[in-house]
Protein backbone atom coordinates (compact mmCIF):
# COMPACT_ATOMS: atom_id res chain seq x y z
CA UNK A 1 0.00 0.00 0.00
CA UNK A 2 0.86 3.81 -0.45
CA UNK A 3 3.21 5.08 2.48
CA UNK A 4 0.95 8.06 3.17
CA UNK A 5 3.78 9.35 5.53
CA UNK A 6 5.39 11.47 2.72
CA UNK A 7 4.98 10.24 -0.49
CA UNK A 8 2.29 11.17 -3.39
CA UNK A 9 0.07 8.62 -4.26
CA UNK A 10 0.44 9.52 -8.20
CA UNK A 11 3.23 9.13 -10.66
CA UNK A 12 3.15 11.08 -14.42
CA UNK A 13 4.13 7.82 -16.69
CA UNK A 14 6.43 7.70 -19.93
CA UNK A 15 4.69 10.00 -22.29
CA UNK A 16 5.96 9.47 -26.07
CA UNK A 17 9.80 10.34 -26.86
CA UNK A 18 9.65 13.89 -25.60
CA UNK A 19 6.75 15.14 -23.11
CA UNK A 20 8.31 13.69 -20.32
CA UNK A 21 11.79 13.57 -21.24
CA UNK A 22 12.93 16.15 -18.87
CA UNK A 23 9.60 15.99 -16.38
CA UNK A 24 12.07 14.58 -13.36
CA UNK A 25 14.17 18.22 -13.77
CA UNK A 26 10.57 19.88 -13.44
CA UNK A 27 9.00 17.55 -10.72
CA UNK A 28 11.29 15.45 -8.72
CA UNK A 29 11.93 18.16 -5.84
CA UNK A 30 8.39 18.16 -5.35
CA UNK A 31 8.81 14.84 -4.45
CA UNK A 32 7.04 13.67 -7.46
CA UNK A 33 7.99 10.53 -9.69
CA UNK A 34 8.15 10.60 -13.62
CA UNK A 35 9.19 8.50 -15.72
CA UNK A 36 11.24 9.28 -19.17
CA UNK A 37 11.93 7.50 -22.48
CA UNK A 38 15.49 6.64 -23.77
CA UNK A 39 14.86 5.50 -27.22
CA UNK A 40 16.08 8.78 -29.03
CA UNK A 41 19.87 9.14 -27.73
CA UNK A 42 19.64 12.37 -30.35
CA UNK A 43 17.17 13.74 -28.64
CA UNK A 44 18.96 13.24 -25.61
CA UNK A 45 21.94 14.21 -26.60
CA UNK A 46 20.53 18.00 -27.57
CA UNK A 47 18.93 18.15 -24.57
CA UNK A 48 21.89 17.70 -22.52
CA UNK A 49 23.89 19.93 -24.45
CA UNK A 50 20.46 22.57 -23.58
CA UNK A 51 20.70 21.93 -19.91
CA UNK A 52 24.32 22.02 -19.51
CA UNK A 53 24.47 25.30 -20.84
CA UNK A 54 21.58 26.26 -18.28
CA UNK A 55 22.77 25.19 -15.57
CA UNK A 56 26.13 25.97 -16.55
CA UNK A 57 27.38 22.16 -16.26
CA UNK A 58 30.65 21.76 -18.44
CA UNK A 59 29.62 19.74 -21.77
CA UNK A 60 31.72 17.66 -24.41
CA UNK A 61 29.45 15.93 -27.08
CA UNK A 62 29.62 12.67 -27.28
CA UNK A 63 29.48 12.02 -31.66
CA UNK A 64 27.92 8.86 -33.35
CA UNK A 65 31.13 7.83 -34.94
CA UNK A 66 31.87 6.41 -31.68
CA UNK A 67 31.12 2.39 -31.23
CA UNK A 68 29.38 2.72 -28.11
CA UNK A 69 27.73 6.11 -28.55
CA UNK A 70 23.77 5.43 -27.74
CA UNK A 71 24.80 3.91 -24.39
CA UNK A 72 27.32 6.28 -23.36
CA UNK A 73 24.57 9.43 -24.27
CA UNK A 74 21.75 8.12 -22.59
CA UNK A 75 23.83 6.93 -19.22
CA UNK A 76 25.42 11.09 -19.76
CA UNK A 77 22.31 12.56 -19.88
CA UNK A 78 20.42 10.44 -17.04
CA UNK A 79 24.11 11.42 -14.96
CA UNK A 80 23.07 15.08 -15.55
CA UNK A 81 19.85 14.88 -15.07
CA UNK A 82 20.87 13.38 -11.34
CA UNK A 83 23.01 15.82 -11.17
CA UNK A 84 21.12 18.71 -11.80
CA UNK A 85 17.77 16.97 -9.54
CA UNK A 86 19.85 16.52 -6.55
CA UNK A 87 20.93 20.59 -7.17
CA UNK A 88 17.47 21.57 -7.28
CA UNK A 89 16.21 19.54 -4.72
CA UNK A 90 18.90 21.32 -1.71
CA UNK A 91 17.53 24.30 -3.35
CA UNK A 92 14.48 23.79 -2.72
CA UNK A 93 15.15 22.54 1.00
CA UNK A 94 17.22 25.41 1.64
CA UNK A 95 13.85 27.65 0.36
CA UNK A 96 11.66 26.37 2.40
CA UNK A 97 13.54 26.82 5.62
CA UNK A 98 13.48 30.34 4.71
CA UNK A 99 10.38 31.24 3.49
CA UNK A 100 6.92 30.82 4.45
CA UNK A 101 5.56 31.82 0.40
CA UNK A 102 7.54 28.65 -0.43
CA UNK A 103 6.08 26.30 2.29
CA UNK A 104 2.84 27.71 1.85
CA UNK A 105 3.13 26.53 -1.98
CA UNK A 106 4.48 23.27 -0.67
CA UNK A 107 2.04 22.25 1.03
CA UNK A 108 -0.78 22.85 -1.67
CA UNK A 109 1.04 20.15 -3.50
CA UNK A 110 0.87 17.30 -0.84
CA UNK A 111 -1.55 15.12 -0.37
CA UNK A 112 -4.35 15.78 2.32
CA UNK A 113 -2.91 12.71 4.44
CA UNK A 114 0.22 13.61 4.20
CA UNK A 115 2.09 13.86 7.33
CA UNK A 116 4.48 16.29 6.00
CA UNK A 117 1.55 18.54 5.00
CA UNK A 118 0.34 18.13 8.52
CA UNK A 119 3.80 19.06 9.89
CA UNK A 120 4.73 22.11 7.49
CA UNK A 121 1.25 23.46 8.58
CA UNK A 122 2.17 22.62 12.23
CA UNK A 123 5.33 24.73 11.89
CA UNK A 124 3.33 27.77 10.08
CA UNK A 125 0.80 27.74 12.44
CA UNK A 126 3.51 27.98 15.38
CA UNK A 127 3.51 31.94 14.01
CA UNK A 128 7.32 32.12 14.76
CA UNK A 129 9.19 29.81 11.84
CA UNK A 130 12.22 28.19 13.81
CA UNK A 131 14.41 28.18 10.64
CA UNK A 132 16.46 25.58 12.15
CA UNK A 133 13.91 22.76 13.21
CA UNK A 134 12.37 23.11 9.69
CA UNK A 135 15.45 22.25 7.95
CA UNK A 136 16.31 19.46 10.61
CA UNK A 137 12.59 18.37 9.88
CA UNK A 138 12.86 18.63 5.87
CA UNK A 139 16.54 16.89 5.76
CA UNK A 140 15.14 13.47 7.46
CA UNK A 141 11.35 13.43 5.98
CA UNK A 142 11.40 15.23 2.13
CA UNK A 143 11.04 13.20 -0.45
CA UNK A 144 12.84 13.15 -3.80
CA UNK A 145 10.84 12.26 -7.00
CA UNK A 146 12.07 9.03 -8.71
CA UNK A 147 13.43 9.63 -12.35
CA UNK A 148 12.22 6.15 -13.86
CA UNK A 149 14.07 5.25 -16.92
CA UNK A 150 11.43 3.42 -19.74
CA UNK A 151 12.73 0.88 -22.74
CA UNK A 152 10.08 -0.37 -25.34
CA UNK A 153 11.09 -3.81 -25.48
CA UNK A 154 10.85 -4.78 -29.02
CA UNK A 155 12.00 -1.47 -30.30
CA UNK A 156 15.60 -3.38 -30.44
CA UNK A 157 16.93 -2.71 -33.94
CA UNK A 158 19.89 -4.66 -34.91
CA UNK A 159 22.96 -2.27 -36.05
CA UNK A 160 25.36 -2.51 -38.33
CA UNK A 161 28.75 -0.67 -39.01
CA UNK A 162 28.97 -0.18 -42.88
CA UNK A 163 27.60 -4.39 -44.08
CA UNK A 164 29.31 -5.42 -40.43
CA UNK A 165 26.37 -6.28 -38.20
CA UNK A 166 27.12 -5.93 -34.43
CA UNK A 167 26.75 -7.63 -31.47
CA UNK A 168 23.38 -7.75 -30.19
CA UNK A 169 24.56 -5.65 -27.40
CA UNK A 170 24.40 -3.09 -29.50
CA UNK A 171 21.29 -3.57 -30.32
CA UNK A 172 19.00 -0.30 -29.46
CA UNK A 173 17.11 -2.17 -26.44
CA UNK A 174 20.67 -3.39 -25.45
CA UNK A 175 22.40 -0.44 -25.64
CA UNK A 176 19.94 1.54 -23.51
CA UNK A 177 19.73 -0.91 -20.60
CA UNK A 178 23.26 -0.72 -20.51
CA UNK A 179 23.23 3.35 -20.97
CA UNK A 180 20.55 3.03 -17.55
CA UNK A 181 22.82 0.57 -15.79
CA UNK A 182 25.82 2.22 -16.23
CA UNK A 183 24.37 5.72 -14.69
CA UNK A 184 24.65 6.85 -11.77
CA UNK A 185 20.74 6.37 -11.11
CA UNK A 186 18.94 4.61 -8.42
CA UNK A 187 15.81 4.21 -9.79
CA UNK A 188 13.68 1.94 -12.15
CA UNK A 189 13.76 0.76 -15.69
CA UNK A 190 9.97 0.77 -17.21
CA UNK A 191 10.22 -1.94 -19.42
CA UNK A 192 7.06 -1.92 -22.30
CA UNK A 193 5.65 -3.78 -25.26
CA UNK A 194 6.11 -7.13 -24.02
CA UNK A 195 8.72 -10.01 -23.34
CA UNK A 196 11.87 -9.84 -25.28
CA UNK A 197 13.62 -13.06 -24.32
CA UNK A 198 17.26 -11.97 -25.33
CA UNK A 199 16.84 -8.31 -23.65
CA UNK A 200 15.46 -9.93 -20.28
CA UNK A 201 18.64 -11.87 -20.47
CA UNK A 202 21.26 -9.43 -21.19
CA UNK A 203 19.92 -7.50 -17.72
CA UNK A 204 21.96 -10.41 -16.16
CA UNK A 205 25.25 -8.85 -17.07
CA UNK A 206 25.06 -6.38 -14.37
CA UNK A 207 25.15 -6.78 -10.95
CA UNK A 208 23.31 -3.50 -10.04
CA UNK A 209 20.23 -5.59 -10.84
CA UNK A 210 20.48 -8.06 -7.99
CA UNK A 211 19.87 -8.12 -4.31
CA UNK A 212 22.94 -7.32 -2.00
CA UNK A 213 23.43 -8.96 1.63
CA UNK A 214 20.53 -6.25 2.91
CA UNK A 215 18.51 -7.11 -0.21
CA UNK A 216 18.83 -3.38 -1.61
CA UNK A 217 18.67 -3.07 -5.06
CA UNK A 218 20.70 -0.39 -6.98
CA UNK A 219 18.44 -0.41 -9.95
CA UNK A 220 14.57 -1.99 -10.42
CA UNK A 221 12.99 -3.45 -12.95
CA UNK A 222 9.14 -2.32 -13.48
CA UNK A 223 6.85 -4.29 -15.74
CA UNK A 224 4.05 -2.38 -17.43
CA UNK A 225 1.76 -5.48 -18.69
CA UNK A 226 -1.94 -5.44 -19.57
CA UNK A 227 -2.85 -8.54 -17.70
CA UNK A 228 -2.12 -10.85 -14.80
CA UNK A 229 -0.93 -13.95 -17.09
CA UNK A 230 1.75 -11.54 -18.67
CA UNK A 231 3.10 -10.35 -15.37
CA UNK A 232 3.14 -13.95 -14.13
CA UNK A 233 4.84 -15.20 -16.90
CA UNK A 234 7.10 -11.80 -17.22
CA UNK A 235 7.81 -12.36 -13.44
CA UNK A 236 8.30 -15.62 -13.67
CA UNK A 237 11.30 -15.42 -16.61
CA UNK A 238 12.94 -12.93 -15.07
CA UNK A 239 12.90 -14.44 -11.17
CA UNK A 240 14.58 -17.46 -13.27
CA UNK A 241 17.28 -15.63 -14.03
CA UNK A 242 17.74 -13.88 -10.13
CA UNK A 243 16.14 -10.50 -11.15
CA UNK A 244 13.13 -9.13 -8.93
CA UNK A 245 10.15 -7.23 -10.07
CA UNK A 246 9.80 -4.49 -7.93
CA UNK A 247 6.84 -2.65 -9.68
CA UNK A 248 4.08 -4.01 -11.75
CA UNK A 249 2.50 -1.18 -13.36
CA UNK A 250 -0.87 -2.26 -15.15
CA UNK A 251 -2.19 0.14 -18.00
CA UNK A 252 -5.49 -0.41 -19.61
CA UNK A 253 -4.89 -1.92 -22.89
CA UNK A 254 -7.48 1.07 -25.09
CA UNK A 255 -8.29 3.87 -22.61
CA UNK A 256 -4.36 5.25 -22.62
CA UNK A 257 -1.85 7.09 -24.53
CA UNK A 258 0.79 5.80 -27.32
CA UNK A 259 0.32 2.58 -28.78
CA UNK A 260 -2.37 0.78 -27.67
CA UNK A 261 -2.29 -2.93 -26.81
CA UNK A 262 -5.59 -4.45 -26.36
CA UNK A 263 -6.55 -7.34 -24.42
CA UNK A 264 -9.17 -9.95 -25.81
CA UNK A 265 -11.79 -8.57 -23.87
CA UNK A 266 -10.58 -8.47 -20.44
CA UNK A 267 -11.39 -5.20 -18.85
CA UNK A 268 -9.57 -2.78 -16.21
CA UNK A 269 -11.42 -3.51 -12.91
CA UNK A 270 -11.48 -7.39 -13.49
CA UNK A 271 -7.55 -7.31 -14.09
CA UNK A 272 -7.09 -5.47 -11.26
CA UNK A 273 -9.56 -7.60 -8.69
CA UNK A 274 -7.18 -10.30 -10.18
CA UNK A 275 -3.87 -8.78 -9.49
CA UNK A 276 -5.43 -7.73 -6.00
CA UNK A 277 -6.60 -11.68 -5.27
CA UNK A 278 -3.63 -13.44 -6.48
CA UNK A 279 -0.63 -10.95 -5.27
CA UNK A 280 0.11 -12.64 -3.00
CA UNK A 281 0.38 -15.76 -5.10
CA UNK A 282 2.45 -13.72 -7.71
CA UNK A 283 5.16 -12.84 -5.08
CA UNK A 284 5.47 -16.17 -3.91
CA UNK A 285 5.82 -17.49 -7.10
CA UNK A 286 8.63 -15.27 -8.42
CA UNK A 287 10.75 -15.14 -4.88
CA UNK A 288 10.91 -18.58 -4.81
CA UNK A 289 12.54 -18.61 -8.76
CA UNK A 290 14.48 -16.12 -7.71
CA UNK A 291 16.12 -17.63 -4.55
CA UNK A 292 16.83 -20.60 -5.95
CA UNK A 293 18.78 -18.61 -9.38
CA UNK A 294 20.50 -16.55 -6.95
CA UNK A 295 21.90 -19.80 -4.78
CA UNK A 296 22.88 -21.07 -7.98
CA UNK A 297 24.69 -18.07 -9.22
CA UNK A 298 26.51 -17.95 -5.73
CA UNK A 299 24.39 -14.29 -5.08
CA UNK A 300 22.97 -13.33 -1.41
CA UNK A 301 19.52 -14.62 -1.03
CA UNK A 302 16.93 -12.58 0.56
CA UNK A 303 14.95 -14.23 3.16
CA UNK A 304 11.98 -12.61 2.50
CA UNK A 305 10.24 -11.43 -0.62
CA UNK A 306 11.69 -7.67 -1.49
CA UNK A 307 9.21 -5.29 -1.46
CA UNK A 308 6.73 -4.90 -4.55
CA UNK A 309 4.19 -2.13 -5.82
CA UNK A 310 1.13 -2.99 -8.04
CA UNK A 311 0.09 0.55 -9.68
CA UNK A 312 -1.87 1.19 -12.25
CA UNK A 313 -2.57 3.61 -14.97
CA UNK A 314 -5.03 4.43 -17.74
CA UNK A 315 -8.05 6.48 -18.54
CA UNK A 316 -8.14 7.76 -14.65
CA UNK A 317 -9.38 11.34 -14.26
CA UNK A 318 -11.05 12.55 -10.83
CA UNK A 319 -10.35 12.05 -7.24
CA UNK A 320 -13.01 10.19 -6.67
CA UNK A 321 -11.50 7.54 -9.34
CA UNK A 322 -8.24 7.83 -7.87
CA UNK A 323 -9.06 7.44 -4.30
CA UNK A 324 -11.23 4.23 -5.52
CA UNK A 325 -8.34 2.49 -7.33
CA UNK A 326 -6.10 3.03 -4.56
CA UNK A 327 -8.68 1.97 -1.84
CA UNK A 328 -10.71 -1.15 -3.53
CA UNK A 329 -7.58 -2.56 -5.18
CA UNK A 330 -5.12 -2.03 -2.37
CA UNK A 331 -2.52 -0.25 -5.20
CA UNK A 332 0.63 1.76 -4.51
CA UNK A 333 0.01 5.02 -7.22
CA UNK A 334 -2.21 5.83 -9.55
CA UNK A 335 -0.45 7.08 -12.83
CA UNK A 336 -1.70 10.51 -14.23
CA UNK A 337 -0.70 10.77 -17.92
CA UNK A 338 -2.53 12.54 -20.82
CA UNK A 339 -3.45 15.28 -18.51
CA UNK A 340 -0.65 16.48 -17.16
CA UNK A 341 0.39 17.25 -21.25
CA UNK A 342 -1.57 20.53 -20.69
CA UNK A 343 0.84 21.40 -17.40
CA UNK A 344 3.76 23.17 -18.59
CA UNK A 345 5.16 22.74 -15.31
CA UNK A 346 5.68 19.28 -15.63
CA UNK A 347 6.25 18.19 -19.00
CA UNK A 348 7.29 19.60 -22.60
CA UNK A 349 4.83 20.36 -25.33
CA UNK A 350 5.19 23.11 -27.73
CA UNK A 351 2.72 25.94 -26.96
CA UNK A 352 0.90 25.45 -30.59
CA UNK A 353 0.29 21.89 -30.00
CA UNK A 354 -0.38 21.84 -26.05
CA UNK A 355 -3.31 24.52 -26.91
CA UNK A 356 -4.44 21.74 -29.80
CA UNK A 357 -4.96 19.26 -27.00
CA UNK A 358 -7.01 22.00 -24.84
CA UNK A 359 -9.38 22.44 -27.28
CA UNK A 360 -9.58 19.15 -28.79
CA UNK A 361 -13.20 17.71 -28.20
CA UNK A 362 -14.16 13.75 -27.50
CA UNK A 363 -14.55 13.18 -31.46
CA UNK A 364 -10.86 14.77 -32.23
CA UNK A 365 -9.27 11.74 -31.15
CA UNK A 366 -8.93 8.38 -32.24
CA UNK A 367 -6.97 5.59 -32.67
CA UNK A 368 -4.83 5.18 -35.66
CA UNK A 369 -2.77 3.00 -37.86
CA UNK A 370 -0.12 5.35 -38.42
CA UNK A 371 2.22 3.39 -36.03
CA UNK A 372 5.07 1.78 -38.15
CA UNK A 373 5.12 -1.12 -35.51
CA UNK A 374 1.48 -2.03 -37.02
CA UNK A 375 0.16 -1.27 -33.06
CA UNK A 376 -3.30 0.62 -32.98
CA UNK A 377 -1.57 4.00 -32.04
CA UNK A 378 -3.96 7.02 -30.23
CA UNK A 379 -4.21 9.84 -32.08
CA UNK A 380 -5.75 13.55 -32.32
CA UNK A 381 -7.15 15.09 -35.17
CA UNK A 382 -5.23 18.73 -36.57
CA UNK A 383 -1.28 18.02 -35.21
CA UNK A 384 0.76 19.01 -37.51
CA UNK A 385 2.51 15.53 -38.93
CA UNK A 386 -0.82 15.24 -40.98
CA UNK A 387 -0.09 18.11 -43.01
CA UNK A 388 3.19 17.38 -43.87
CA UNK A 389 2.65 13.80 -44.37
CA UNK A 390 -0.84 14.39 -46.86
CA UNK A 391 1.62 17.08 -48.95
CA UNK A 392 4.25 15.05 -49.46
CA UNK A 393 1.34 12.07 -50.28
CA UNK A 394 0.00 15.03 -52.79
CA UNK A 395 3.10 15.77 -54.20
CA UNK A 396 3.31 11.67 -55.08
CA UNK A 397 6.62 11.71 -52.71
CA UNK A 398 4.87 9.75 -49.81
CA UNK A 399 6.76 8.40 -46.69
CA UNK A 400 9.95 9.82 -44.45
CA UNK A 401 13.22 10.46 -44.97
CA UNK A 402 13.82 8.30 -41.91
CA UNK A 403 16.80 9.93 -40.61
CA UNK A 404 17.04 8.09 -37.06
CA UNK A 405 15.89 4.07 -38.28
CA UNK A 406 14.86 3.37 -34.65
CA UNK A 407 11.78 1.66 -36.34
CA UNK A 408 13.38 -0.18 -38.93
CA UNK A 409 12.09 -3.45 -38.15
CA UNK A 410 10.45 -4.30 -40.83
CA UNK A 411 12.40 -6.97 -43.42
CA UNK A 412 10.29 -7.64 -46.54
CA UNK A 413 12.95 -5.68 -48.55
CA UNK A 414 16.31 -4.94 -47.06
CA UNK A 415 17.81 -7.85 -44.97
CA UNK A 416 18.66 -4.63 -42.51
CA UNK A 417 15.48 -4.02 -41.99
CA UNK A 418 13.65 -0.83 -43.32
CA UNK A 419 10.51 1.45 -41.51
CA UNK A 420 7.09 1.07 -42.26
CA UNK A 421 7.04 5.06 -42.55
CA UNK A 422 10.18 5.65 -45.20
CA UNK A 423 10.20 6.81 -48.24
CA UNK A 424 12.07 4.03 -49.44
CA UNK A 425 10.00 1.35 -48.15
CA UNK A 426 6.55 2.83 -49.02
CA UNK A 427 8.29 3.65 -53.23
CA UNK A 428 8.79 -0.65 -53.42
CA UNK A 429 5.46 -1.12 -51.17
CA UNK A 430 3.81 0.72 -53.91
CA UNK A 431 5.30 -0.49 -56.40
CA UNK A 432 4.84 -3.81 -56.00
CA UNK A 433 1.25 -3.30 -55.47
CA UNK A 434 0.84 -1.69 -58.90
CA UNK A 435 1.73 -5.00 -60.19
CA UNK A 436 -1.08 -6.37 -58.52
CA UNK A 437 -3.48 -3.16 -59.82
CA UNK A 438 -4.92 -5.00 -62.54
CA UNK A 439 -6.69 -7.43 -60.32
CA UNK A 440 -8.45 -4.88 -57.89
CA UNK A 441 -11.09 -2.57 -57.81
CA UNK A 442 -10.27 1.13 -57.65
CA UNK A 443 -11.29 1.02 -54.55
CA UNK A 444 -9.41 -2.17 -53.07
CA UNK A 445 -6.28 -0.05 -54.69
CA UNK A 446 -6.86 2.84 -52.80
CA UNK A 447 -7.68 1.25 -49.93
CA UNK A 448 -4.54 -0.82 -50.06
CA UNK A 449 -2.20 2.31 -50.83
CA UNK A 450 -3.76 4.72 -47.78
CA UNK A 451 -2.55 1.39 -45.87
CA UNK A 452 0.81 1.68 -46.97
CA UNK A 453 1.35 6.00 -47.09
CA UNK A 454 -0.75 6.69 -43.72
CA UNK A 455 1.90 5.51 -41.56
CA UNK A 456 4.42 8.58 -39.66
CA UNK A 457 7.37 8.99 -38.61
CA UNK A 458 7.23 8.57 -34.91
CA UNK A 459 11.17 8.51 -34.12
CA UNK A 460 10.97 12.58 -35.34
CA UNK A 461 7.21 13.53 -34.80
CA UNK A 462 7.68 12.48 -31.43
CA UNK A 463 10.48 14.54 -30.91
CA UNK A 464 10.07 17.37 -32.76
CA UNK A 465 8.19 19.22 -30.10
CA UNK A 466 10.93 19.67 -27.78
CA UNK A 467 12.68 21.33 -30.23
CA UNK A 468 10.39 23.53 -30.09
CA UNK A 469 9.48 24.09 -27.07
CA UNK A 470 13.14 24.75 -26.27
CA UNK A 471 13.66 26.58 -29.67
CA UNK A 472 16.42 24.22 -30.78
CA UNK A 473 16.90 24.04 -34.07
CA UNK A 474 16.43 21.49 -36.63
CA UNK A 475 17.84 19.70 -39.62
CA UNK A 476 16.04 17.56 -42.32
CA UNK A 477 12.98 17.12 -43.69
CA UNK A 478 9.98 19.26 -42.32
CA UNK A 479 7.80 16.23 -40.28
CA UNK A 480 5.83 18.36 -37.93
CA UNK A 481 4.52 17.42 -34.23
CA UNK A 482 2.79 13.73 -33.17
CA UNK A 483 1.36 13.76 -29.96
CA UNK A 484 0.30 10.62 -29.12
CA UNK A 485 -2.50 12.03 -26.14
CA UNK A 486 -5.38 9.55 -24.38
CA UNK A 487 -8.96 9.91 -24.95
CA UNK A 488 -9.50 10.69 -21.50
CA UNK A 489 -7.81 14.24 -22.20
CA UNK A 490 -10.90 15.10 -24.05
CA UNK A 491 -12.28 16.36 -20.91
CA UNK A 492 -9.93 18.21 -19.71
CA UNK A 493 -10.07 21.87 -21.44
CA UNK A 494 -7.45 24.12 -20.49
CA UNK A 495 -3.73 24.64 -19.76
CA UNK A 496 -3.32 24.31 -16.05
CA UNK A 497 -0.49 25.02 -13.35
CA UNK A 498 1.07 21.85 -11.49
CA UNK A 499 -0.63 23.28 -8.38
CA UNK A 500 -3.65 23.18 -10.47
CA UNK A 501 -3.30 19.49 -11.61
CA UNK A 502 -2.33 18.25 -8.45
CA UNK A 503 -4.96 19.30 -6.05
CA UNK A 504 -7.46 18.40 -8.90
CA UNK A 505 -5.95 14.48 -8.60
CA UNK A 506 -6.42 14.74 -4.41
CA UNK A 507 -10.09 16.63 -4.99
CA UNK A 508 -9.06 20.04 -3.55
CA UNK A 509 -10.07 22.32 -6.98
CA UNK A 510 -11.88 20.44 -10.04
CA UNK A 511 -10.15 21.23 -13.38
CA UNK A 512 -12.89 18.73 -15.60
CA UNK A 513 -14.46 20.67 -18.78
CA UNK A 514 -18.15 21.30 -17.17
CA UNK A 515 -19.66 18.28 -19.25
CA UNK A 516 -20.65 14.43 -18.04
CA UNK A 517 -17.41 12.64 -18.35
CA UNK A 518 -18.39 8.86 -18.38
CA UNK A 519 -16.70 6.63 -15.26
CA UNK A 520 -13.17 5.37 -16.67
CA UNK A 521 -14.10 1.82 -16.71
CA UNK A 522 -17.00 2.65 -18.28
CA UNK A 523 -15.47 4.44 -21.06
CA UNK A 524 -13.13 1.94 -21.67
CA UNK A 525 -16.09 -0.70 -21.84
CA UNK A 526 -17.23 1.37 -24.56
CA UNK A 527 -13.85 1.49 -26.48
CA UNK A 528 -13.62 -2.49 -25.91
CA UNK A 529 -17.18 -2.69 -27.58
CA UNK A 530 -16.27 -0.28 -30.18
CA UNK A 531 -12.93 -2.33 -31.13
CA UNK A 532 -14.86 -5.51 -31.68
CA UNK A 533 -17.53 -3.83 -33.76
CA UNK A 534 -14.65 -2.48 -36.30
CA UNK A 535 -12.73 -5.30 -36.20
CA UNK A 536 -15.61 -7.59 -37.14
CA UNK A 537 -17.07 -4.87 -39.46
CA UNK A 538 -13.83 -4.27 -41.36
CA UNK A 539 -13.01 -8.49 -41.58
CA UNK A 540 -13.80 -9.91 -45.37
CA UNK A 541 -13.16 -13.35 -46.14
CA UNK A 542 -13.79 -16.84 -44.63
CA UNK A 543 -12.75 -16.44 -41.15
CA UNK A 544 -10.89 -19.49 -39.29
CA UNK A 545 -11.28 -21.40 -36.19
CA UNK A 546 -8.48 -19.57 -34.34
CA UNK A 547 -9.84 -16.28 -35.26
CA UNK A 548 -13.66 -17.22 -34.30
CA UNK A 549 -12.43 -18.92 -31.36
CA UNK A 550 -10.85 -15.07 -30.37
CA UNK A 551 -13.72 -12.96 -31.00
CA UNK A 552 -15.91 -15.43 -29.34
CA UNK A 553 -14.01 -15.06 -26.21
CA UNK A 554 -13.41 -11.69 -26.38
CA UNK A 555 -17.18 -11.11 -26.68
CA UNK A 556 -17.54 -13.21 -23.13
CA UNK A 557 -14.84 -11.48 -21.34
CA UNK A 558 -16.94 -8.60 -22.26
CA UNK A 559 -19.84 -9.61 -20.81
CA UNK A 560 -17.99 -10.73 -17.77
CA UNK A 561 -16.70 -7.66 -16.76
CA UNK A 562 -19.83 -6.21 -17.37
CA UNK A 563 -21.68 -8.68 -14.74
CA UNK A 564 -18.16 -7.69 -12.77
CA UNK A 565 -18.68 -4.31 -12.79
CA UNK A 566 -23.06 -4.22 -11.99
CA UNK A 567 -21.54 -6.09 -8.64
CA UNK A 568 -18.84 -3.56 -8.19
CA UNK A 569 -20.90 -0.63 -8.29
CA UNK A 570 -23.89 -1.94 -6.73
CA UNK A 571 -21.55 -2.61 -3.65
CA UNK A 572 -18.93 0.22 -3.26
CA UNK A 573 -19.13 3.55 -1.15
CA UNK A 574 -17.71 5.23 -4.03
CA UNK A 575 -19.67 7.26 -6.95
CA UNK A 576 -23.08 7.09 -5.38
CA UNK A 577 -24.09 9.98 -7.40
CA UNK A 578 -23.64 8.29 -10.46
CA UNK A 579 -24.32 4.82 -9.63
CA UNK A 580 -27.90 5.02 -11.56
CA UNK A 581 -26.18 6.81 -15.00
CA UNK A 582 -23.70 3.90 -14.87
CA UNK A 583 -25.81 1.06 -14.25
CA UNK A 584 -27.58 1.86 -17.09
CA UNK A 585 -24.82 2.25 -19.38
CA UNK A 586 -23.60 -0.98 -18.01
CA UNK A 587 -26.96 -2.58 -19.36
CA UNK A 588 -26.73 -0.40 -22.74
CA UNK A 589 -23.17 -1.61 -23.64
CA UNK A 590 -24.36 -5.46 -22.82
CA UNK A 591 -27.16 -5.07 -25.26
CA UNK A 592 -24.41 -3.88 -27.82
CA UNK A 593 -22.50 -6.73 -27.04
CA UNK A 594 -25.40 -9.29 -27.49
CA UNK A 595 -26.15 -7.57 -30.81
CA UNK A 596 -22.66 -8.31 -32.13
CA UNK A 597 -22.62 -11.19 -34.12
CA UNK A 598 -19.56 -13.51 -34.64
CA UNK A 599 -19.71 -15.62 -38.04
CA UNK A 600 -20.69 -18.89 -37.51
Amino acid sequence: MQDQKNRHSFHIPVMGLAFTIDSPIKVAHYGISATLAIGEDDLMENMREYYCKLFQIPFASISKKLLDHRAKRVTAYLDMMQTIVLQKFEQFKKELSESKTTIEHYIALLPNKSELKKKLQAFLEEGTVQKESIKNYLEKNLPLGDIDVNIMTKVDRDNYVGEEKLPIDYNDAHAALRGFANSVLQSSVVLSAGLNPRLYSYFEQFPVFFPDEAGFLEKKITLKVSDYRSALIQGNFLAKKGLWVSEYRIESGLNCGGHAFATDGFLMGPILQEFKDKRQDLIQSTHELMCKALATKQLPVPAQPLPIKVTAQGGVGTAEEHEFLLAEYQLDSIGWGSPFLLVPEATTVDDTTRQLLADAQESDFYLSNISPLGVPFNSVKGVSNDFWKQKRINDNKPGSACPKKFLALDYTYDAKGMCTASRKFQDLAIEKLGEEKETLSNKEYEIKHNKITEKACLCVGLSNTTYLEKGIATKGQQQGVLVCPGPNLAYFHKVVSLKDMVGHIYGNTNILKPTERPHMFIKELKMYVDYLRNELDSFSGQANTMQLKKWNAFKNNLQAGIAYYQDLFQNTSFFKDINATVQNSLVLHANAINAIAVPQ
